[in-house]
């Protein structure tokens, strides 16, 4: 008998499908392949800079992820209310915790000021990744930094008239998003000279081509009357008090320096680990350097160090285990991240990693609830769909096997696959079953697709 399993919520499937649309579509750009950064210790601190913004903007802290592409352009942008996205290449530029806090509370003043209501794609009736998918697939590839051209690579049949203009914000959008930015940052006690000094970054950027403009300046226009509009509001608020945020400075540079140290080369973060100014980010910089360079023994001894004055941080706990894993210390590896899942029980990624070491071990059944936890929190990572596939299947769980690996083919837009395990799913479950109705929508998925062709 299979093993049952609880269907999702609408809420929470709809999330999955527009974050596994996107992903699907970024891998499937040819000229840029580009995924979404799933790290617990950078989301984290993501969350912990934008959480004093969402409050102001009254979106609050809980329902709304900030994620990270792999991309190292500079851009920033949303594709619903439940989450915002920054590029890697924009968070290394940003020199200050308010300057990235700013653009936060940008695209947070997107959603507030109802800019996604008023998209030329009518979203209303997406009820599965078929009726999700035609929609957003092209709109992620702009969002991306692709442009139309990019999204008519991926041949979804959209209109290039609104591929062109859903994530391109009109100037008096952006205007409104400035306007409601700064008063957010006001509001949090946040320094708004940051917006000021962001869009710095980009002035001159409409006088260059197409093809070398940053992705940020051909979504979000910047003009010289926004600019002196973005300075002047500024200037307003600089009578109110702002105290710096030590905590908000520290989050802001351990995200900079996880991020980098895993992005540039070892030899880059050695020279520079120190330059946070905490020795405890300096530490796990150059763990993550030394691991990178396979020096097993330096790598633990780092983290260690950096374990040793945050001796309650589950993230240098999980960043341990991951350096275990991937030295193939398994046992250890158990330990580290069993150590981050007891400070951090909620963490849907923490928890994914501790079952597949679990998995790895070989304690199959524990990786399983593990696993399937993660899942039901936060599913729109590959890897923990690969690893809850192969935990099924160890336990003979055929069906759910298959229907598990359906998704994950699915996420990464092999849709032919997904059709061929869903259907394998479908011969193997209860029909009507929670796991049945998952494969349903996979197979309809792919109908429509190649009724697309």
């Amino acid at each position: 008998m299979e093993s049952a399993t609880p269907s999702m919520s609408l809420a929470h499937f709809c999330r999955f499908l527009v974050l596994s649309t996107l992903l699907s579509v970024m891998l499937a750009l040819p000229a840029r392949a580009q995924t979404i950064l799933r790290d617990p210790d950078i989301e984290h601190a993501l969350k912990e800079l934008a959480a004093p913004v969402l409050r102001a903007a009254g979106l609050g802290t809980a329902g709304i992820k900030i994620l990270v592409i792999d991309d190292g352009s500079l851009n920033a942008f949303v594709i619903d209310r439940n989450h915002i996205f920054l590029h890697s290449g924009l968070i290394q530029k940003m020199e200050t915790p308010e300057m990235l806090q700013s653009v936060i509370a940008h695209e947070a003043a997107h959603i507030t000021n109802g800019h996604l209501t008023r998209r030329p794609i009518n979203l209303r009736n997406a009820r599965t990744a078929a009726g999700i998918g035609s929609a957003l697939a092209a709109m992620a590839a702009i969002a991306a930094g692709g442009g139309a051209e990019a999204a008519g690579a991926v041949a979804l049949g959209a209109q290039n008239t609104a591929q062109r203009l859903f994530f391109v914000h009109t100037r008096a959008e952006e205007n409104a998003a400035d306007q409601s930015g700064l008063r957010y940052l006001a509001e949090a006690g946040i320094d708004t000279t940051g917006a000021l000094r962001v869009l710095e970054i980009f002035r001159g950027q409409e006088v260059l081509s197409a093809a070398r403009q940053d992705p940020y300046a051909r979504t979000h226009p910047l003009s010289q009357d926004r600019y002196r509009t973005v300075q002047r509001l500024s200037q307003a608020y600089a009578g109110r008090a702002t105290a710096e945020n030590k905590a908000a400075r520290y989050w802001f540079m351990r995200a900079k320096g996880k991020l980098s140290a895993f992005q540039r080369a070892p030899k880059w973060t050695l020279n520079r680990a120190g330059e946070s100014g905490y020795a405890d980010i300096k530490a796990m910089r150059e763990a993550v350097a030394w691991h990178r360079r396979s020096n097993l023994n330096r790598a633990l001894s780092l983290i260690d160090k950096a374990l040793a004055s945050n001796p309650n941080d589950p993230f240098y706990y999980e960043l341990k285990g991951q350096i275990l894993m991937e030295s193939r210390q398994f046992g250890a590896a158990v330990n580290a991240y069993g150590r981050a899942a007891q400070l951090a029980p909620k963490n849907a990624l923490i928890k994914g990693s501790y079952g597949r070491a679990l998995l790895a071990q070989g304690q199959t059944k524990q990786a399983l609830k593990l696993l399937e936890a993660a899942r039901a929190s936060d599913g729109n990572d590959p890897r923990l769909l690969r690893d809850l596939a192969t935990a099924h299947a160890q336990l003979g769980n055929r069906g759910m096997a298959s229907v598990v690996t359906a998704e994950r083919y699915a996420l990464v837009n092999r849709l032919k696959d997904a059709e061929i395990h869903a259907r394998r799913a479908s011969d193997i479950l209860p029909q009507g079953s929670a796991g049945w109705r998952r494969a349903q929508d996979i197979i309809s998925a792919a109908k429509r697709a190649n009724r697309r062709k």
